[in-house]
């Protein structure tokens, strides 16, 4: 059962993590653009340029599993500390004067510790907001910090508009706010640390054992990140196979972030409001169960509109609203589940379990959509999405409150 920290400990580590993370996610997503158009200025191939893009998330993957060892070893404030120094660092790293296929192996190299580090924050950040959110407003708190951190997405682009996109003043703007991010983080609070149980372990055995207790969690995850994440780099494709323009297809990705930012805290609200009700089938754990269920069925819902879209092509923009708000919701909610679940080292297994899930689900969505849509656009491609949203809808129909899902 989940021990609630001090509160004065816990808001003094609830505003460090906001605050650490939102300077942080600023700077790179300030970054991570301006190292795209970087390399695409220098003449790096299109593959080149997507196997970059890649390696911060393979970076995300290799971290996960080792995350709780980690933070075991470190303890929550150095650990935390050490994933906000890298990126800042490796930053500095793209300052470096250019000197062609040298230069991509080195930032090949810094962008896969960048994710790294990455990695390590998120699991480290999610579960920090969990462990430090009193129980009635969990909900509230989690479902904020992932509004916060979508938000982010639309910031970190729009100040490197403003600065210049692919200007020197750009990138060192953003390292200064990794650097920022950085300095936040030294002030996260100890936290307080309880006995661990004699089966808790870290590291891969850990990893399987979250698995283990959480399946259909780790399922909803999967779909969150699937149809929020995923499905976002491949909609504008989506678009020009509907004989949708460029601008109208690049749009569909603005209507996925306008859903995943708008619905995450009002599922967060609701999972609190729920959870307090008197009568509530299996209290807590069955509002929030009962509320992954119906985001599962809103995306599988939104899924079987597909056959209509390509006759009314305006039916594209709010099936991706919903696929990017029920996929966030999704996500949210099983974090929220996790939170009130476990502490600790468990805490820290499942929530790396769950990042995997999210990012294995983000990574495949967009491949195997990418191979749907160009050999079966008509039929594979609805019949890809609907086989997954199916599938976590019946996990979770079946799923009981009472029991560790």
């Amino acid at each position: 059962m989940h021990t609630e920290v001090p509160a004065a400990v816990a808001q003094r580590g609830l505003v460090t993590i906001f605050a650490s993370t939102f300077f942080e996610l600023i700077g790179t997503f300030m970054l991570t653009p301006w190292l795209v158009l970087r390399l695409s200025e220098q003449g790096a191939a299109p593959a080149v340029i997507g196997l970059f893009a890649a390696s911060a998330w393979l970076g995300i993957l290799l971290v996960t599993p080792l995350a709780s060892g980690l933070t075991q070893r470190l303890g929550r404030r150095r650990a935390l500390a050490l994933s906000a120094a890298v990126p800042a660092l490796t930053g500095l790293g793209y300052l470096l004067p250019w000197f062609g296929a040298a230069t991509v192996a080195l930032w090949f190299a810094l962008k896969l510790a960048g994710g790294m580090a990455a990695g390590l924050r998120w699991v480290l950040a999610e579960s920090i907001v969990a462990e430090c959110s009193p129980l009635a407003r969990r909900g509230r708190n989690v479902g904020l910090f992932e509004t916060m951190v979508g938000a982010t997405f639309v910031l970190g682009p729009l100040l490197l508009a403003a600065v210049g996109p692919s200007s020197e003043a750009a990138l060192k703007l953003a390292v200064a706010l990794l650097a920022i991010g950085w300095i936040w983080s030294l002030a996260l609070p100890t936290l307080p640390s309880a006995p661990e149980p004699a089966e808790a372990h870290v590291g891969w055995r850990g990893v399987v054992q979250a698995l283990r207790a959480h399946p259909v969690i780790m399922a909803a995850g999967f779909c969150g990140g699937f149809f929020e994440s995923g499905l976002t780099s491949i909609l504008p494709l989506y678009g020009l196979a509907l004989g949708l323009g460029a601008a109208a297809a690049a749009l569909l990705v603005s209507a996925s972030g306008l859903g995943s930012a708008l619905l995450m805290l009002p599922a967060g609200l609701a999972a609190d409001w729920l959870g307090r009700r008197p009568g509530q089938s299996g209290g807590a754990a069955g509002a929030r169960l009962q509320l992954m269920r119906l985001a599962a069925a809103v995306t599988l819902g939104g899924t079987l509109l597909i056959p209509w879209i390509a006759a009314t092509p305006w039916l594209a923009w709010p099936v991706a609203f919903v696929w990017g708000g029920a996929g966030g919701c999704l996500y949210t909610l099983a974090m929220i589940d996790i939170g009130a679940r476990e502490r600790g080292v468990a805490l820290v297994n499942a929530t790396a379990v769950l990042v995997m899930a999210y990012t294995l689900g983000g990574v495949l969505a967009p491949s195997l959509a990418g191979a749907a849509l160009q050999w079966a656009p008509r039929a594979g491609f609805p019949a890809l999405l609907l086989a997954v949203a199916l599938v976590c809808w019946l996990l979770l129909a079946r799923a009981h409150a009472s029991h560790r899902v």
